[in-house]
C-alpha cells in the first residue's frame, strides 16, 4: 500500500484523539505509563506537554526514546514509536499554538514556569483495524 494512503490513516485516528498513553522508561530501566494529552503535525510528528516535577520529564531527558497508543474506539489504534525532543526558541512557540490548538483549556498553564513542551519524531508506527474483514494492519518505518 501506498505511503500516502498509510499516512491518512494514521492521521485520521490522530486527529479523532485527544489523549495517548506515553510509555518512558526510568534511569533504571523500569518502564512508566501515563495519559497525556498530545497534538500532531502532517508530518506524523507528535507534541505534548508535561512539567519538570513530572517523572515522564526526567525519564525523557535521560532517554528520549518513548512509546504511545493512540486509540481504542471502534477497535482502531495506532501504535508509535520515537524520539522525544524538548522544544526551545520559535520552534517552541509555533508548536506550543499547534498544542494549545487542541487543548484551549491548557493556556491557563503557559506561565508555569515547569512546563515543557517536546516534539517527537517517529520511527515506527502501526496502524490497526481490527473490526474490518480481514482485520487490517499497516505498519511505517523511518
Amino acid at each position: 500500500m501506498e505511503f500516502e494512503v498509510k499516512k491518512q490513516k494514521i492521521l485520521d485516528v490522530m486527529q479523532k484523539h485527544r489523549l495517548a498513553v506515553i510509555s518512558t522508561v526510568t534511569s533504571s530501566n523500569r518502564p512508566e505509563a501515563a495519559l497525556i494529552g498530545y497534538n500532531h503535525l502532517e508530518t506524523l510528528e507528535l507534541v505534548f506537554r508535561t512539567f519538570t516535577s513530572f517523572r515522564k520529564y526526567k525519564n525523557v531527558l535521560e532517554n528520549p526514546h518513548v512509546a504511545f497508543v493512540i486509540g481504542w474506539d471502534d477497535n482502531i489504534t495506532v501504535q508509535y514509536e520515537g524520539v522525544a525532543q524538548e522544544l526551545r526558541g520559535s520552534e517552541l512557540y509555533e508548536l506550543q499554538k499547534k498544542y494549545l490548538g487542541k487543548f484551549n483549556a491548557d493556556k491557563k498553564h503557559i506561565s508555569n514556569s515547569e512546563e515543557r513542551f517536546f516534539i517527537v519524531k517517529p520511527t515506527w508506527i502501526r496502524y490497526t483495524n481490527l473490526s474490518d474483514q480481514p482485520e487490517e494492519i499497516l505498519e511505517v518505518k523511518f
